[in-house]
């Protein structure tokens, strides 16, 4: 140790001499000798010596929780406390073992996460409620004016003047210490108003990830459905749901745990950096390669991934859609044309789609592929059969002749298909072609966007057909040889010459051009994976992420990477297929989590709505578009999106009952009840009288009325604004009425919505209160107006599963909440009583009516034969509820009884059971174990139900409802399901048929999961998890038109859009739709004349987080930049004299990011990383640009909504809450990146 003189002993240091002297009163207190500086102690002996660390890790328990992050890892940790403190965290060691023949799940962990008990006791955590000073003032003088709370809230937001006066203070300080009683009566009186004057489907609430913290996320989804709220969807928001999964599967994001990774033979990364994104499960990539297996990388970036890669594919951003097409048609050609690998064509013939037929349909002098061919079709008996328009045809190639298969959707329903919805062909043997028929073949008009800034164009090939009852068709095996340029003998049209042809697409090195891979090395990769598939049977797997996912055309790029998992038979098999990994999705005991979160044991049908639509209107960024809909046709005549808006099919998606939309009319849904009972009418009847005179409209048609705004809005387990809400800015302005950094223009007149009101000054403030909990301070909590404190994942009681593995963990409080935070369920009950008192007052008992979209797994699915659009507005067919139009359900809400219902398990239960995925389950015997397990209430309203009262209770009703978690319901599941199918299943759950996971089982260790039907793979025996194994093993169909993978998709929009089958389809042009200057253009472009170049800017997850936590741990800041931070490449730095670490500007016409920049090699020229999320509380200077503070990471990000993920009430493409809906995608965007002054102020 140093024994030098320290400077502050001599009074010339940092402390001050009454510093000093109290430091020097140490040597009081210890034998030990104090060195001359005061810094070190000096100890001389034994055991002595050591005492401090020794003392350093004492501690009086260990308690087992886990993390809420969203990162999928789900690991279990060891918290260790002493004196009532938590000091430290450590991995536990106890998963049940995998077996003798591969690695463990343990020790499961991050260095995150090893830093998390930091939040406990750190500046940034949030201790007291808070409420926004001027709005606190307000209300206290008009509670003490009026004498009610409810009228105090009516009065405030009544008055034009003080409310803008309290929004525009938002996200400027002034949040002061309330009471939870005050500052839950605020939010409370807020809820009544809102429901009473405006309704309760202006109310919403944002909790994300329910698998992560699941009765956290009940405890506020439970309240905002009891009351009718919206819950607003986060899989589609965040970008991370892949449209692709229900197009293709019928089911969304059901993939492999991590260890499946092992059982690959090939493996490829694409757009997924495992070590950054997947710590805890990337030891299983590393360690396959000892085993034999190869891995690939794909990524634009010399990223973390890269190094563990035997190589390396550089895809230049956004275009990897193009080189999966070019290994597509290498596939095709070598092992299906060329040569035929007879486990693929089997796999493909009963698994897929490919030979189904489909009809061609002439328009223009081209033929154009059309809808399949159905037995409606065909005539006879078979066309008046039951569902005859939603069963498919096959050619047999046995006896040459039309036949329908058992499987297809008009076989899962009805009294025809019990027992023939399964994947049994008995003697037919299914044809891939419509090769050797007696027509001759036709030239078909296939789309293709490889043009200039991506405009569409088309290619002319040909395909064989046959006439079947008077229809021209071909099959789907044949469409698909034509889209990607596989020519065979005989066949007409435009072909490539070979793998050189750099013209054709998809040929490797018309690839090359596009994403800058080697034609060979695309080439190579793509014959491997196949023959690694046919060698192995299927055991190729690509592992896929937010960095192919987060594109406007992500489902098209991950629609050419599932061509590769299917055509090669890798779907289903252990060690195969699709990995899609972005959050934690999985809820694995889904059955019970739905029913106490979405509060079915109370009142059904709940309001679920799609985030993105709902802040592309409510955020006013419909308001800055300069394009069409009809921008992103394929180059084809006709077309029904021909002159309209994104707002427009927005509007018309909604009316039609394709997807949600609340608010959902310009009326309080409980006064157009209470007028059609005074009309003495059904509801249906009054609202559609309504709509049809016109007196009555969806309040999204005119979203800047104040009748329609959103009023109310709770966060909690969430960081919208410091993490997720792409068009930050425009959140500011239009949302909140804040200060904001918007810089766009808006819609020239031409380009205005038609069916959208126009109002000529757009609305700023719209949201009455904004409403947060949680444990720290974020970008979400500066903004709102009241925030509430919550506990940490170490303070309470709560359930965890992931997609990355089988098991089922549990929070557990290591400590009790400290100082006056509560868990988020206790929170929702505190808030859910005072508002029932207020309510019991001012609300009562009222009729609610909500609109229901057509929904997944029912028979929705059938409301829109053959994907044909008919607009009830445009006087295409009548307005009819759940057929064309969305169903119209009454349902009674007891305000005063809300919390009461909270706090216990409804009857509904008893009645109606509960259906997952089309399973219902009966729930006696569950019920019966609640009531003895948890007590059973006493008195009131639910009187005799099982008590839901502690979070506890809530846990073990989740375990007790699930299939995942009991497997008594498991197999009454199974059972279900065999008299629809007519194949064996329930035997897949026997094995544990007895056993029932309870809370405690979880707080004793990691338990693993129960093989049921809520979810499509098999754990039975021991085996890894792996999706559509049971359908490929056991026969049972996919919840697809066909039953079957789908490559082919006959919507009408999907085909205008010419995405009928697989296409690539390059990042938007934002120059063409905007107006930005071109990537690469530099010149003089900041406000004094400074230097700029435009750059694509995407938004990756960050080494140094997971999404906005952790940015702002202590220890995660040490070990990164800390602060806000630019990536960017030496070359575009070079270009405009950046340095590392310069303070520098990004702006574009969303908004603007003040930020140093990071210049490194492994960055592409032409693309910077502004990692997701650097939250804007650390180190974020005033712009040169605005004179505002910067900006975050999504201030230069906006929402762009794809038509095509507004399609619903066909078949697979049915709205289902986080299964299908428009993303929040934000990868397209590019901005200019310029250096500023380097004396920056805060």
């Amino acid at each position: 140790m140093s024994t030098e003189k320290w400077a502050g002993a001599s009074g010339d240091g940092l402390d001050d001499a009454v510093t000093q002297a109290l430091v020097r009163t140490r040597r009081f207190f210890t034998k030990a000798e104090v060195s001359q500086d005061l810094r070190t102690l000096h100890r001389s002996g034994g055991r002595e010596s050591d005492a401090f660390y020794r003392d350093r890790w004492a501690h009086d328990k260990v308690v087992r929780s886990t993390h809420g992050v969203n990162c999928t890892g789900s690991c279990s940790w060891k918290v260790y406390v002493k004196d009532g403190i938590i000091t430290w965290e450590s991995q536990q060691t106890d998963y049940p073992s995998t077996g003798p023949d591969r690695p463990e799940y343990e020790p499961r962990g991050c260095p995150r996460g090893a830093a998390f008990s930091w939040y406990t006791y750190s500046p940034t955590r949030v201790r007291y409620p808070y409420v926004r000073g001027v709005l606190l003032e307000m209300y206290r003088e008009a509670k003490t004016r009026l004498g009610d709370p409810v009228l105090a809230w009516a009065d405030i937001v009544g008055d034009p003047e003080r409310s803008k006066r309290y929004k525009a203070a938002r996200g400027k300080g002034g949040l002061v210490r309330a009471t939870w009683e005050e500052a839950t009566e605020i939010v409370a009186a807020a809820h009544v108003h809102t429901i009473k004057k405006w309704g309760p489907d202006r109310v919403a609430g944002f909790s994300p990830i329910p698998a992560m913290s699941m009765v956290s996320h009940a405890g506020g989804a439970r309240f905002v459905n009891l009351i009718g709220g919206s819950m607003l969807s986060f899989y589609d928001w965040y970008a991370d749901l892949p449209v692709a999964s229900p197009q293709v599967f019928g089911d969304q994001t059901d993939v492999p745990e991590s260890g499946d990774w092992w059982d690959a033979g090939y493996l490829i990364m694409w757009g997924s950096n495992v070590p950054v994104t997947r710590t805890p499960d990337a030891h299983w990539m590393t360690e396959a390669r000892y085993r034999g297996q190869k891995v690939i990388a794909v990524a634009p970036d010399y990223a973390d991934n890269v190094k563990f890669a035997d190589e390396w594919l550089p895809a230049k951003p956004g275009t990897d859609g193009a080189l999966a097409m070019s290994m597509g048609h290498v596939i095709l050609k070598e092992f299906f044309v060329d040569r035929q690998v007879p486990y693929f064509t089997q796999y493909v013939s009963r698994y897929t789609d490919l030979p189904f037929l489909v009809r061609l349909d002439e328009r223009d002098g081209h033929y154009f592929s059309g809808k399949f061919l159905t037995a409606q079709d065909l005539g006879g008996e078979q066309a008046t059969s039951e569902n005859a328009a939603f069963k498919t045809v096959l050619l047999d190639s046995v006896t040459q002749q039309a036949v329908v298969p058992n499987g297809s959707m008009g076989h899962r329903y009805g009294d025809d298909g019990v027992g023939k919805w399964n994947l049994e062909l008995g003697d037919v043997v299914p044809m891939l072609s419509a090769e050797g028929g007696a027509e001759p073949a036709l030239e078909v008009a296939m789309p293709r966007f490889d043009g200039p800034g991506g405009e569409p164009g088309l290619v002319i090939r040909g395909v064989p057909v046959r006439l079947v009852n008077g229809h021209l068709v071909t099959t789907v095996y044949d469409l698909m040889l034509a889209q990607y340029g596989v020519a065979r003998d005989g066949l007409p049209g435009t072909w490539p010459t070979g793998y050189d042809d750099a013209d054709e697409p998809y040929t490797p090195s018309w690839q090359e051009k596009i994403t800058g891979v080697d034609a060979g090395a695309a080439a190579r990769i793509a014959r491997e994976f196949a023959a690694n598939a046919e060698e192995s049977h299927g055991r190729s797997m690509i592992i896929m992420g937010a960095g192919t996912n987060h594109w406007f055309h992500s489902d098209t790029i991950y629609r050419a990477f599932l061509t590769l998992t299917n055509l090669t038979g890798c779907q289903g098999v252990n060690g195969g297929g699709w990995a899609h990994y972005v959050g934690q999705e999985k809820v694995r005991p889904l059955t019970g989590y739905n029913q106490i979160g979405n509060a079915l044991d109370w009142s059904r049908p709940p309001r679920n709505m799609i985030q993105t639509a709902y802040w592309y209107l409510h955020s006013n960024q419909f308001r800055y578009d300069h394009f069409g809909a009809d921008t992103l046709v394929q180059a084809a005549p006709g077309g029904q999106l021909a002159g309209k808006t994104t707002a427009d099919i927005i509007a018309q998606s909604a009316r039609m009952g394709w997807m949600p939309s609340y608010p959902t009319f310009d009326r309080n849904p409980l006064d157009l009840t209470d007028e059609a009972e005074a009309a003495g009418r059904p509801v249906a009847d009054h609202v559609v009288d309504e709509l049809k005179s016109g007196r009555l409209s969806f309040a999204c048609e005119d979203p800047d009325a104040e009748e329609n705004y959103p009023r109310v809005l709770t966060i909690w387990r969430a960081n919208l604004l410091g993490s997720s809400a792409k068009g930050n800015e425009y959140f500011l302005k239009h949302l909140l009425g804040t200060d904001h950094s918007v810089r766009a223009t808006e819609t020239r007149e031409k380009d205005r919505p038609k069916d959208i009101v126009w109002h000529d000054e757009a609305p700023t403030g719209k949201l009455d209160l904004l409403l947060t909990l949680d444990f720290r301070m974020t970008s979400t909590t500066i903004f709102s107006d009241v925030v509430l404190p919550a506990a940490t994942w170490y303070e309470k009681h709560d359930l965890n599963t992931t997609d990355m593995h089988p098991f089922v963990h549990s929070f557990n409080p290591a400590i009790s909440p400290p100082w006056q935070t509560r868990t988020d369920w206790d929170s929702f009950m505190t808030i859910s009583k005072r508002f029932s008192e207020l309510a019991a007052q001012h609300l009562g008992v009222r009729k609610d009516v909500v609109a229901v979209p057509l929904t997944h797994d029912t028979v929705d699915a059938m409301a829109n034969p053959h994907g044909v659009v008919k607009d009830w507005k445009a006087g295409e067919c009548e307005p009819v509820p759940g057929v064309t139009m969305p169903k119209l359900v009454v349902v009674e809400r007891d305000y005063g009884a809300v919390h009461a219902k909270m706090a216990a398990l409804g009857p509904l239960m008893d009645t109606l059971g509960a259906t997952t995925k089309g399973v219902t389950f009966q729930l006696d015997k569950e019920i019966s174990f609640l009531r003895h397990k948890n007590g059973a209430v006493r008195g009131g309203l639910a009187d005799g139900r099982p008590s839901l009262a502690r979070d506890v209770d809530a846990c073990e009703a989740i375990l007790a409802m699930s299939g995942t978690t009991n497997g008594h319901l498991a197999t009454q599941g199974f059972q279900t399901l065999e008299k629809r199918t007519g194949v064996k299943l329930a035997d897949l759950a026997a094995e544990h048929e007895g056993k029932r996971i309870t809370f405690a089982d979880t707080q004793g260790a990691p338990v693993p999961v129960i093989t049921s039907p809520e979810w499509s793979g098999s754990e039975a025996g021991g085996r890894r998890y792996s999706p559509f194994t049971i359908n490929v093993e056991r026969l049972k169909p996919w919840h697809t038109l066909t039953g079957r993978m789908h490559f082919y998709l006959d919507h009408d929009w999907m085909s205008e859009l010419g995405e009928g089958l697989p296409v690539f389809r390059p990042p938007l042009n934002m120059s063409a739709l905007f107006g930005e200057p071109e990537v690469g253009t530099t010149g003089e472009m900041g406000p004094g004349g400074e230097l700029g170049v435009m750059v694509r800017y995407l938004t990756p997850h960050s080494k140094w987080s997971i999404h906005s936590e952790y940015q702002d741990n202590l220890f995660m800041l040490s070990l990164s930049r800390g602060g806000q931070t630019i990536w960017i490449s030496a070359q575009d730095a070079a270009k405009v004299g950046i340095h590392d670490n310069d303070w520098m500007e990004a702006v574009n016409r969303n908004g603007v990011v003040v930020a140093r920049a990071i210049v490194s090699h492994r960055m592409p020229e032409g693309t910077v990383y502004m990692h997701h999320a650097q939250d804007r509380l650390i180190d974020v200077p005033i712009a040169e640009t605005s004179g505002q503070r910067g900006g975050i990471h999504n201030s230069l990000t906006r929402l762009m909504i794809k038509p095509s993920h507004l399609i619903g009430g066909y078949a697979q493409l049915c709205f289902a809450f986080n299964y299908l809906g428009p993303t929040g995608n934000q990868r397209d965007e590019v901005t200019m990146i310029r250096r500023r002054s380097q004396e920056v102020t805060y």
